[in-house]
């Protein structure tokens, strides 16, 4: 592939230091780094897992990804390393990034989705 680099596994220790650091909501847990992303409903769970589908696939780099009706877990590690590089980091993220986004507190004009409405309640942000 023109332009790939290598990539290097991250030791354990290492990758623990980085999430908290960096990622303080993940962890890891059992070889792979892990969020669980908490939605008010189904119509929220799908719009996350479509979210993380397009990062994904935008990026060349694929999560597992287990849900249930108010809930996303979302599981990533190099599975060509059999391990935790920069790349799970990278979309780590890109996708904390893009879920955690509550456009309603950039004063930018977007009011970002109703939380006390039901009808129209999304993500449960941290």
């Amino acid at each position: 592939m023109a332009g790939a680099k290598a990539v290097d596994l991250i030791p354990e220790d290492e990758v623990k230091s980085r999430l908290a650091s960096e990622l303080p909501k993940w962890r890891l847990e059992d070889g792979w780094i892990r969020r669980t992303y908490k939605t008010n409903s189904w119509k929220g769970t799908l719009m996350v897992i479509n979210a993380v589908g397009h990062l994904a696939e935008a990026a060349w780099h694929h999560p597992d990804i287990t849900a249930s009706y108010a809930w996303v877990e979302v599981r990533l590690m190099s599975h060509d390393k059999k391990g935790i590089t920069d790349r799970d980091f990278a979309l780590a993220r890109k996708i904390e990034d893009f879920v955690q986004w509550q456009p309603g507190t950039e004063g930018l004009g977007l009011e970002g989705t109703p939380q006390g409405d039901q009808r129209f309640a999304y993500v449960k942000y941290d």
